[in-house]
């Protein structure tokens, strides 16, 4: 097998050729081996490999198991692989081993997936671009000065440049639907707790952050879902384990009520500017539901973005203040000599300084949302909307400028978080952090699974995907749009896109 024959077939597709001994799982191995190596010192997709360990672990693979033999990558974050490095994107983990595997991780070999190593993320998993100072910064495929996104976007890179055919990925506020998006793969971010995090974590930003995969099929989204589902011993949330997704695919979902949103509710507050591509995409899939039978009509979510983004941002400060007391106390570090970047630890003193009252109140929010959509779906089966503002960012531009940097280390000055606080620098911080990408964060709050579609690509030669959320619990449903959708524009025509240089 010849790397542009294995970059052809998606993940199910390359089990079925190991399945029907058309191509041996050893020929499968070594052409992964050999893309990745080619491949990722232009793409830097990938932090870390673990051919050696793979190839002995590939050789002990039932042969009778849905992946059988196909190869992954998974995220540097979260995604623990017993006695090998996870940094979570910083240099202040570089040498921290999990003692276990984790949870999803033990699934992934039980159904038969290789991995081959870890893909780069940003510095704990906080960005919507991966430019971490601790590693490579991986290129968007399509474009290599443009940003795959984050903050799962070397995954996002390693399954659009055809390095393996999916890749584990995690999102906490858009980190799978965006750099989805910006790279041109179907992106599925489930459930609250449809996934299990343990055992080393519960649930991780009070139950936003959700892991999966990027993909490049619907159906390799959906098996893969059956195969990880389902909670889990001493889990939060009691999910129980299903095995419906890929079924779901076989016949079109009946006709559905679409509401269409171009999102002002949720960026008009931070003062975004809708791309008029983005503004294409959303209305061309509009009418291509509307064409497949769906009854499609606007409607806004009927939340306020000002008070979900301040919710967000709020969890989000004070687990970051958690997660650097726990790396110190994992590594053997204080937190004031940690390795870690500028914007995280300003961003972490914050946290600190944080009241409990207002971060129970931020839950209450999150609550409210959640509320309001729950009322929203008894009209409305799914709702159509931006991923991001504009498609994806050129590499740099979003990253905090050193200016930037040295107004936030002012923090380090006593009492200054505290008053910055109080001087309402949470909304501040949203309009920066958030303008670009407004609308992901609505269904990691809410736990409503969501999903990007690769319906559109710019004049310029970007892709830009189209948001759909579905109700709490409703995969199967969004599962089967998806599939009905793809077999209607045939997005994989164009997928992937080999890495060109403009």
């Amino acid at each position: 097998m010849e790397i542009e024959e294995y970059r052809r077939h998606d993940a199910l597709g390359l089990a079925e050729l190991i399945r029907r001994r058309q191509v041996s799982r050893e020929e499968v191995f070594e052409v992964a081996c050999r893309a990745i190596e080619q491949g990722n010192p232009r793409l830097g997709a990938v932090v870390r490999t673990r051919f050696e360990r793979a190839r002995t672990e590939a050789d002990a693979i039932d042969a009778g198991l849905p992946f059988a033999g196909v190869p992954t990558l998974t995220k540097d974050l979260l995604m623990a692989i017993e006695g090998e490095p996870l940094a979570f994107g910083s240099a202040a983990l570089a040498e921290w081993k999990p003692p276990m595997d984790s949870t999803l991780v033990s699934r992934l070999r039980q159904a038969g997936f290789v991995i081959l190593g870890q893909t780069a993320t940003p510095e704990l998993g906080l960005m919507g671009i991966t430019e971490p100072r601790a590693f490579p910064h991986p290129v968007n495929p399509w474009n290599s000065g443009h940003s795959p996104g984050g903050s799962s976007g070397g995954a996002a890179t390693a399954v659009a440049a055809g390095l393996v055919p999916l890749a584990m990925a995690g999102d906490g506020g858009g980190s799978i639907r965006i750099p989805a998006s910006y790279c041109g793969l179907f992106g599925l971010k489930p459930s609250r707790g449809r996934v299990p995090l343990g055992p080393l974590h519960a649930e991780v930003w009070q139950g936003a952050v959700v892991e999966h995969a990027v993909t490049r099929s619907v159906r390799d989204s959906a098996a893969l879902l059956d195969a990880t589902n389902g909670m889990d011993e001493g889990g939060p949330y009691p999910v129980k384990r299903e095995q419906s997704f890929l079924a779901a695919l076989e016949r079109p979902p009946e006709p559905l009520r679409v509401a269409v949103s171009l999102g002002e509710p949720l960026g008009r507050p931070l003062g975004t500017v809708l791309d008029p591509e983005v503004r294409q995409a959303v209305q061309a899939a509009a009418r291509t539901l509307e064409g497949l039978g769906h009854h499609v009509e606007w409607a806004d979510p009927p939340v306020d973005g000002q008070r979900l983004a301040t919710a967000y941002l709020t969890l989000y400060l004070g687990h970051l203040s958690a997660d650097l007391a726990w790396i110190a106390r994992e590594t053997g570090v204080p937190v004031s000599r940690l390795d870690i970047e500028p914007s995280t630890r300003a961003i972490a003193r914050l946290g600190r300084s944080l009241p409990v009252r207002d971060y129970e109140l931020a839950k209450r929010d999150w609550n409210a949302a959640a509320r309001a959509m729950g009322v929203f779906h008894r009209r409305h089966d799914v709702l159509l909307m931006p991923v991001a503002a504009a498609p994806a960012p050129r590499l740099g531009e979003l990253y905090p400028p050193p200016a930037h940097e040295r107004l936030m280390s002012l923090l380090g000055i006593p009492g200054l978080p505290a008053l910055a606080l109080k001087a309402n620098m949470l909304r501040h911080l949203a309009r920066d952090a958030l303008a670009r990408t407004p609308y992901t964060q609505l269904a990691n709050l809410t736990g409503q699974p969501a999903m990007s579609l690769p319906l559109h690509i710019t004049a310029q030669g970007l892709p830009v995907g189209v948001q759909v959320v579905g109700a709490m619990g409703d995969e199967c449903r969004l599962l089967a749009l998806a599939a009905q959708v793809e077999a209607e524009v045939r997005w994989g025509q164009h997928l992937p896109r080999l890495l060109q240089d403009r």
